[in-house]
């Protein structure tokens, strides 16, 4: 190993689901920067791994992307890792990677896990052309604006939603769209993993019928 960036996918779920050059990364290099440092405490532990681990989030990545830099020129080994699945993706990673590159340092990718591809083959959906939009904007105006664009949209929507937003968004889509094949997928690779596909009324009815809790992807299908 040189030193440099090592972005590092970890499961979403399942501790198993980890590949043999993340666990060996993750023993050798010098600092871990990971979202929350209690949760990927729980993994180092589980695979008795000791790292020192830092914070790199949102609130904080205006201190720690120079904290990072810095450390990589004098000559450590940084991880970085996310909450689950591959960082960088709906989180301050990529501003992280863009410092580095600007910085001519070392970075690569250790792939694995992500929730992304894992929910849009479970979902059933067409997987070959796809739009990925995370989260959805809290302000109203914002989400009707996006949700607009898929009015013409032949490709598969895929989105990342709270329990309590779930049902709203689906109100919304079905508002905007109108009826539209969909699955919601919830739990992947955990025990409790389920997906439900459906019309978007049909998915409506049975989160009115149950309540459901976890994160959730929401995979759409294009029109036509």
């Amino acid at each position: 190993m040189i030193p440099g960036l090592y972005i590092i996918s970890t499961p979403i779920g399942n501790m198993g689901d980890i590949g043999l050059r993340a666990l060996e990364i993750l023993k050798n290099v010098d600092l871990i920067y990971c979202e929350d440092t209690r949760k990927t405490g729980n993994l180092l532990l589980h695979y008795q791994i000791k790292a020192k681990k830092v914070s790199y989030n949102e609130y904080n990545r205006g201190k720690r992307i120079p904290e990072v830099i810095r450390n990589i020129e004098a000559g450590k080994k940084v991880a970085l890792v996310c909450d689950s699945g591959t960082p960088c993706i709906s989180d301050p990673g990529y501003k992280l990677v863009q410092e580095v590159i600007k910085h001519n340092l070392f970075f690569t990718h250790i792939p694995g896990p992500s929730s992304v591809i894992t929910g849009l083959l479970l979902s059933g959906a067409p997987p070959d052309r796809f739009i990925f939009e995370g989260f959805l904007p809290r302000k109203s105006s914002k989400r009707k604006g996006i949700l607009e664009d898929f009015k013409e949209e032949s490709r598969t929507g895929i989105f990342f939603e709270s329990p309590k937003r779930i049902r709203k968004t689906l109100l919304e889509m079905k508002e905007i769209l109108g009826e539209r094949k969909v699955s919601i997928i919830k739990e992947m690779t955990k025990f409790y993993e389920q997906t439900i596909r459906g019309d978007i009324s049909e998915i409506i009815k049975i989160l009115d019928e149950k309540q459901i809790k976890g994160e959730f992807i929401i995979v759409l299908w294009g029109k036509g």
